[in-house]
């Protein structure tokens, strides 16, 4: 099957994209990456950081991935049940390993399993148009449950909003000393993860999943639609999503990022914000490909999105060794922690057009191809990248 490069460049966007809020993750406690005020306090250069990238990247590039991750799933349709089940079951189990062996900040068993829920529905769906519809729906689901969380949450300020002091000290020494102790905290974090994702997050990434499917089923991920329809939906979606969300960055500002109102309220309106911003960054992608696909740039970054699963777990290993081994953990605000964002990608997209030149798929997708064909019965007939 020939590959859709603007597809991969769109893919390769989401991976370089989602780095820009994972660094928060990575240099700085849990707390910071919803909350800029998360010890207490707040600089100005933290504020307006925080609201630039809530404004244009927290979110949209997670939203934009489980998109594309839906439209993958439509295309693997013509593989059949094992192959998907097992392709599936391979991914859960390698974000499991990483959840607690590398980062509590996984999305990839969250993927997975949504992936195994959602697939039949895909399979089943009668239309394109049923498909998207369906995903609407329990997309909303997933906001409403945010929605009435908020509303059933008390007044008083949660320690994982502004941890204290001994929770910030202890985050930091299993972080910086690893081994059991830090597998243990993990473990704990998936679990909350794990719930969270059953309760209100995975309604909406099962949306944001059958969405990508209808609009790859459509064609519309495919780019069968002029090039004006796709500026169009660009230049109304984008400034839709920013106007959605813009008076809760506001008010989540005057506010103080107080938690009864910015823990889950003022949530909402980002999250009802992400699909047109992420469908509208998609629809540039689509709208200006003849002018994009002139640079060397956007090859090297649909490079990058060709490895996408390789390219994701290497930004875990870079980071993690930066932050954890070499002591940078919590040394750090929220812009200085962006100049390490350029040199992150750099390694990204040099090993991505390096490692193509000389084989067709990156490292980890090579193996969870190999796998996928081991575990699902079919003949390894061809183990070449």
């Amino acid at each position: 099957m020939e590959r859709n490069v603007t597809l991969d460049f769109v893919r390769g966007v989401a991976i370089l994209g989602i780095l820009l809020l994972n660094i928060v993750a990575f240099g700085l406690p849990k707390a910071a990456y919803l909350n800029p005020a998360w010890y207490g306090d707040i600089t100005s250069r933290d504020a307006w950081t925080w609201a630039i990238l809530d404004l244009f990247a927290q979110v949209k590039f997670l939203t934009l991935f489980a998109l594309l991750f839906g439209a993958g799933l439509q295309i693997l349709l013509a593989r059949g049940k094992r192959w998907i089940q097992s392709r599936l079951s391979l991914l859960l189990l390698l974000g499991f390993a990483h959840a607690i062996l590398l980062w509590d900040g996984d999305i990839l068993l969250a993927y997975g399993l949504i992936g195994l829920v959602i697939w039949r529905m895909i399979r089943d769906a009668p239309s394109g148009k049923s498909l998207f519809n369906m995903g609407v729906v329990l997309y909303l689901a997933g906001v409403f449950v945010l929605l009435l969380l908020g509303l059933i949450s008390g007044n008083q300020t949660s320690r994982s909003w502004v941890p204290d002091l001994a929770n910030l000290q202890y985050e930091q020494l299993w972080k910086l000393n690893g081994g059991a102790e830090a597998i243990d905290n993990r473990l704990d974090l998936l679990a909350n993860n794990l719930l969270a994702l059953g309760a209100q997050y995975g309604w909406q990434l099962a949306g944001m999943m059958l969405m990508g499917a209808a609009l790859m089923r459509s064609g519309w991920l495919r780019g069968q639609f002029s090039l004006s329809h796709y500026r169009r939906c660009a230049a109304i979606l984008i400034p839709l999503g920013m106007a959605i969300n813009l008076p809760a960055i506001v008010a989540q500002w005057q506010l103080g990022w107080d938690f009864r109102w910015c823990g889950f309220l003022l949530q909402t309106p980002r999250e009802l914000s992400a699909p047109f911003q992420t469908i509208g960054y998609a629809a540039l992608a689509f709208g200006f490909w003849p002018q994009l696909a002139r640079f060397r740039l956007t090859s090297a970054v649909a490079c990058v999105g060709r490895m996408a699963l390789t390219n994701y777990l290497l930004q875990t290993l870079i980071c993690t060794t930066l932050f954890y081994r070499f002591d940078l953990f919590m040394k750090f605000d929220r812009l200085s922690l962006l100049a390490f964002v350029p040199a992150v990608w750099a390694v990204n997209l040099l090993l991505s057009v390096v490692w193509l030149r000389y084989f067709r798929q990156g490292p980890v997708e090579w193996a969870w191809r190999q796998l996928t064909r081991l575990t699902c019965g079919s003949a390894v007939t061809d183990t070449s990248r």
